[in-house]
């Protein structure tokens, strides 16, 4: 295979990744040469870079030995035209190949017959500080120890994010260089080599002919927004002959990394211009001290006083703008108004940098991965301070777009309480939009309750606890919060489990805020779970606190029963779990719902009582459904309360239309004809 690209045209050839492991269809993550410079490969999420191999240092063929009859050839050829690169593998090897995956894994696969599988030989990004510009400016990765670090003569820009595992500000210079122009240079600088470098993008390549390596540090040195430069000669590479090439930086060094030998390719020596000493004592460091000094402090001075009355002015106009705002449906102010508890507390969180999101869940790996539904992933990840996350990644054809994206960062940041899940962080580089959570370790309430190998750890008193704690996490959406917030996907897995086995209520992406008064609101576009979504939501687009308590009704009936609301088995010939709940409830056989792992620890009027509410719950007539106030004191008071006191719920409309059909077929059985459907 090869890839190339046009030295006149920048068009070549790339990679594309699929868009998932089950859809070819093309990926956001591609993988070709660089076309602003054509010495490097660059894997790009979208137009942005993600990746980077280490700048071509002019070897015409290079092998990479893999294992026992597999080595790996590359070669290049760089003509007038263009250039080329192309891989092979020796004679015998077992098929090989290189994939782009899904999740921007650059990997080399080699085909194992024994196990009839493709066997992972390599992978890029190798470790999580390799992905592009992770360390942040003037840090590089030191690949060996996976850990970031400044180039020499620099220091973190911030020891305290830097010990906290966050690189994004990068480093800076320990001693800055002289100035140009006020007689300092060569006598007071110099250049450190930092051998066994990926170096730095954004790189300005100059062929220099006969240029030595000295004369490229003096050009450098001469030149103010000279910052580093490289210098390599690039033997029997080229149809145009030997070239000495050096490349130079001007602006940030980004992307570096100490590498040593890999590739296949040699590293580079990096060149950085540096202060050589401690600024010297006499007549002219003083004067640059005073010059210094001088423009410093009256700045300084300036700055107070600005700020001074700044904060006063700030003041007054805050004490105005909170005795006069309101709170507008709609309006930019949703995000800062909305909460609850000690106002006190800042209740922002941060923006977290994708690169680190990519080091805490292994670029995304299969083995992190903790769940998935119609909004893309969600993975366990480590962060740099050693705090484990869970990161929901929104796939790019999710249903959850940027506005429900920006719903659920905004809700689920301001509304605290014990049974909602925490939100830490999100990320909005480039295409991707993520949202760090705290990690629950028995995650969704779905994979115990409806897996028969697990779902005995569920006994009764634990899943009355969740039944409870949802209760609860829902009372305080809709009355306890500021706002009225109606959740609009209450479900199974959006119920996570923490060690403790608390329940606490997820994904607010389809939440929706009512103000002051609204009782109701209407949609053209029904959102949620089949099973879990009212009558009159999914029939009319009307929903209220009515359609999550619907939902909650449902999720009931499902902690009882063990059976999940979409299936058929367990019900026996009934159409759906409300139908046969209610069937049982009407006979007088409501025990035989119950769920057999948990029987031996059940409390028979407690969860007879579970029953009664949940079946309330599910009434098709929104007015007759209690409010979870009434659902939460029910459920508290448990054995206090008693099945008979509640008012009995209503038919399901299913069954009174299914009944009601049945008695017209007993009454014209002895005329009815048999008609036979054809399929069309």
């Amino acid at each position: 295979m090869k890839t190339w690209l046009n030295h006149r045209t920048h068009q070549g050839n790339r990679i594309v990744s699929w868009k998932s492991p089950a859809d070819p269809a093309p990926g956001s993550f591609s993988y070709g040469l660089d076309p602003s410079t054509s010495q490097q490969h660059l894997i790009w999420n979208g137009t942005s870079p993600y990746w980077r191999t280490p700048v071509w240092t002019g070897s015409a063929v290079t092998s990479y030995y893999l294992s026992a009859g597999t080595v790996v050839y590359t070669a290049v050829v760089d003509t007038d035209e263009e250039i080329t690169v192309t891989f092979t593998v020796s004679d015998g090897a077992a098929p090989t190949r290189y994939v782009l995956t899904s999740s921007g894994s650059f990997e080399l696969l080699s085909w194992n017959g024994t196990a009839s599988a493709w066997a992972t030989l390599q992978s890029w990004p190798s470790t999580g500080c390799s992905t592009y510009g992770h360390c942040g400016a003037y840090g590089y990765c030191d690949v060996p120890a996976a850990a970031c670090r400044c180039l020499d003569g620099f220091e973190p820009a911030s020891a305290a994010e830097w010990s906290a595992g966050w690189f994004g500000q990068g480093c800076r210079r320990k001693d800055p260089l002289p100035s140009c122009g006020d007689g300092g240079g060569v006598d007071e600088e110099g250049f450190v080599a930092m051998a066994g470098m990926k170096v730095p993008d954004r790189f300005l390549e100059e062929e220099g002919g006969s240029r030595s390596s000295e004369e490229c540090a003096a050009s450098c040195g001469g030149n103010c927004s000279c910052v580093a430069y490289a210098y390599a000669n690039l033997q029997s590479s080229s149809a145009k002959g030997e070239v000495r090439r050096r490349l130079v930086w001007a602006g940030d060094l980004v992307d570096a990394m100490m590498i040593g030998a890999q590739w296949g390719a040699t590293a580079d020596t990096l060149y950085l211009r540096v202060s050589l000493a401690a600024p010297s004592t006499g007549r002219k460091s003083s004067r640059n001290a005073v010059k210094i000094a001088l423009p410093v402090l009256a700045g300084i001075l300036l700055l107070t006083s600005i700020f001074s009355v700044w904060f006063c002015m700030f003041r007054v106009k805050r004490r105005k703008s909170e005795s006069q705002k309101k709170l507008i449906p709609g309006s930019a102010n949703t995000s800062t108004e909305i909460g609850e508890g000690n106002h006190t507390e800042d209740l922002e969180f941060p923006s977290i940098q994708f690169s680190d999101i990519v080091a805490a869940t292994g670029n995304f790996s299969k083995e992190f991965m903790i769940g998935r539904g119609g909004f893309g992933k969600v993975y366990k990840g480590t962060l740099g301070n050693g705090q484990v996350v869970a990161v929901k990644r929104l796939s790019k054809d999710s249903d959850q777009g940027a506005e429900e994206f920006k719903n659920e960062a905004i809700l689920i940041a301001k509304l605290q309480h014990r049974n909602l899940v925490r939100l830490l962080g999100c990320c909005t580089e480039g295409a991707e939009r993520l949202l760090i959570y705290e990690y629950l370790p028995n995650k969704g309430l779905d994979a115990i309750l409806f897996d028969n190998a697990r779902k005995s750890v569920l006994d009764w008193p634990m899943r009355l606890g969740i039944v409870k704690g949802v209760a609860r996490g829902l009372l305080y959406l809709h009355q306890d919060s500021r706002l009225t917030v109606i959740h609009r996907d209450l479900k199974a897995s959006n119920v996570l489990l923490d060690a403790e086995m608390r329940a606490k209520i997820a994904d607010f992406g389809m939440a929706k805020i009512f103000w002051d008064d609204q009782v109701n609101a209407n949609t053209g576009r029904v959102v949620g779970t089949y099973g879990y979504i009212a009558p009159e939501y999914s029939a009319e687009g009307v929903f209220s606190v009515k359609s999550d308590v619907y939902s909650f009704g449902v999720l009931l009936l499902e902690i009882m029963s063990g059976v999940r609301i979409s299936s058929s088995h367990g019900i026996r010939e009934f159409p759906s779990l409300i139908v046969y709940a209610w069937h049982l409830w009407r006979e007088g056989k409501g025990v035989e719902l119950l769920d057999q792992s948990m029987a031996e620890s059940c409390s028979p009027d407690e969860a007879l009582l579970c029953i009664h509410v949940g079946l309330l719950c599910v009434q098709d007539d929104p007015s007759r459904r209690p409010l979870m106030s009434s659902v939460v004191s029910i459920l508290e008071n448990g054995s206090g309360s008693s099945s008979s006191s509640l008012p009995m719920p209503n038919q399901p409309a299913y069954l009174a239309i299914m009944e009601e059909k049945k008695a017209e077929l007993d009454n014209s059985r002895n005329t009815m004809a048999m008609t036979v459907l054809q399929g069309r």
